[in-house]
């Protein structure tokens, strides 16, 4: 039980360093007045971190080296790598829209949208573990998310040029499902987080050279760019939250890791915006109260269901579904 409590925490310090991240893409955003450069400048940072990392370590090799063996056998296809494609439009996202939303509200945004695409991911069986079916639990949890993302943007209804940043990142959201069953698949291919999330960077970083590319020669590079060495730290903060997070499901399973985590950011957010509110953003008691929902919405939809539970008694066939 202590090392489950740990685990939580551990998790928990991970969504912590996401919402940093966040702040600081969406701060290097506003600078490069692009946040398609900011999104390349923070994948390809995690990405060269994780190349002098992965790689040069005999564990690593041979989780490419299963990697490729899978591939060729067919036993993974080729598309189940490009989860990092979800988290680079969530990078870019970061880079667009948080200047004008502010973290709190993004990150609401971002774990509302998650919290229904788990859902539906999880119903089609999509990722490594067999289909989940709609549980009444699920099924509130993800209403009540959408409910909570409402009214933390509750104050911009009556300015819909403020309200349309958090489409963004709600579609950014709602793309994490299929990243997270991607992953899965290519975790179980590797049998190595660290190569995963290896993939996970030089995906996204690739999708984002290709974007980064037609923007700058639609706009032009940046004029400025910030000299402090800590607005180029966002990739380095997203490989910390993964690292964080693999070892905390050895003590307390994905589960409750995943929960730890989405309560961080949350809890996270809300500090950066009280302690480093972007330029644009501001904490209103509806973000408050928005976040506060979310968070109780994603506990509800981890909840088992006590039917089902109580259906299967001990000695019941555990199949049937």
């Amino acid at each position: 039980m202590r090392l489950r409590v740990v685990g939580a925490g551990v998790s928990f310090a991970g969504g912590l360093f996401l919402a940093v991240q966040a702040r600081i893409n969406g701060g290097l955003g506003h600078v490069l007045r692009d946040g398609f450069l900011a999104a390349l400048v923070s994948f390809g940072g995690g990405l060269a971190l994780l190349l002098a990392l992965v790689p040069t370590a005999a564990a690593g090799r041979a989780g490419l080296a299963r990697l490729r063996s899978a591939l060729r056998r067919g036993e993974i296809r080729w598309w189940h790598c490009t989860g990092g494609a979800c988290g680079a439009f969530l990078v870019s996202a970061q880079g667009l829209t948080i200047a004008s939303l502010g973290v709190a509200a993004f990150t609401v945004s971002v774990v509302g949208a998650q919290v229904i695409s788990s859902l539906l991911v999880d119903r089609a069986g999509l990722g490594p573990a067999r289909a989940q079916p709609f549980t009444w639990p699920r099924v509130t949890g993800a209403v009540a998310a959408v409910v909570a993302v409402g009214v933390a943007v509750s104050a911009e209804f009556g300015q819909p040029a403020s309200l349309w940043p958090a489409l963004l990142p709600a579609a950014a959201g709602a793309g994490l499902g299929w990243q997270q069953a991607a992953n899965g698949l290519v975790r179980e291919a590797a049998r190595s987080t660290r190569v995963t999330t290896l993939v996970n960077f030089a995906t996204g970083t690739a999708v984002l050279v290709a974007v980064a590319a037609v923007d700058v020669a639609v706009r032009g590079l940046p004029t400025a760019a910030p000299s402090s060495p800590w607005s180029y730290a966002g990739g380095a903060l997203g490989v910390v939250a993964i690292a964080t997070a693999v070892v905390a499901v050895r003590w307390s399973g994905v589960l409750l890791v995943g929960m730890g985590q989405v309560a961080g950011q949350l809890v996270g957010a809300l500090a950066v915006d009280v302690v480093a509110p972007a330029g644009g953003g501001r904490l209103t008691a509806a973000t408050v109260v928005g976040t506060v929902l979310t968070l109780l919405a994603v506990g509800v939809a981890a909840l088992p269901d006590r039917r089902r539970s109580a259906a299967r008694e001990p000695g019941a066939p555990a199949g049937g579904r």
